[in-house]
Order: C-alpha cells, then structure tokens, then sequence
C-alpha cells in the first residue's frame, strides 16, 4: 500500500488551474463547462487526499449554489471518504468524481490529463 499525502508541485499548478478555470467559467454562467473543470481537476487530484477533499467541496458548493440536490446529496459520502481513499492509494482510477457515476467505478483518463499525470512524476 503507497500512502499519499502532499500532491508534486507540478501536478498541484494544474488541479489548481482547472479550479480556477472552473470558477472563471462559474462566473460568466457556463455552468456546464464549470463542472467540467471540477471533473478534470479531481481526475487530476484524486490520488492525494487534501487536493481530493478540495475538488468535492468544491463540487458540494457548486450543486449548492445551482441548486442540485442530487448532486449534493451525491457529494457528501465523497467528502466523507474521498481523502480518506486517497491517503491509502485506493482511488477508482480516472473517476470524474460527481454524482453522475458510481464513486467506485474507474473510468478512463483523457489524453491530456494522462500527459499531465504522467509528467507531473519525472
């Protein structure tokens, strides 16, 4: 078991960019395309534990502010156990991390992320 606790510093620049790309694309209303970068940065941070638990509450807020219970209701057991998983290194690989799919379920990585991961370790 691999134990993750502070994400590389390459890798944190870009989670942080897709937050911040989200929080742009909040505030001109393109509320798609702003949980969209909520999903890419959990794809990206998911594997370290305070980068994870930021990407859901991140998500928790934006259901909030749309008013999406669904998607609230879906974020709180991920804010629950999300760092938790990622502390131990047991992570569904790939997931978008939003209510939409099964919290468990790997799915797979987009190109650019896969370049962004992978880089993100030399």
């Amino acid at each position: 078991m691999k134990i993750h606790v502070l994400i590389p510093r390459k890798l944190k620049i870009e989670v942080d960019k897709e937050l911040n790309l989200s929080n742009l694309a909040f505030s001109s209303g393109n509320f798609k395309e702003s949980f969209n970068h909520l999903e890419r940065a959990h794809v990206l941070g998911q594997a370290w534990p305070i980068e994870h638990t930021i990407v859901h509450w991140k998500m928790f807020v934006f259901a909030i502010k749309i008013k999406d219970r669904k998607e609230v209701l879906g974020q709180i057991p991920r804010l629950l156990i999300g760092g938790l998983k990622s502390f131990i290194g047991e992570i569904p690989v790939g997931n978008t991390g939003g209510s939409n799919v099964p919290p468990l379920s790997p799915m797979e990585i987009p190109a650019d992320l896969k370049l962004i991961l992978r880089d993100s370790k030399k």
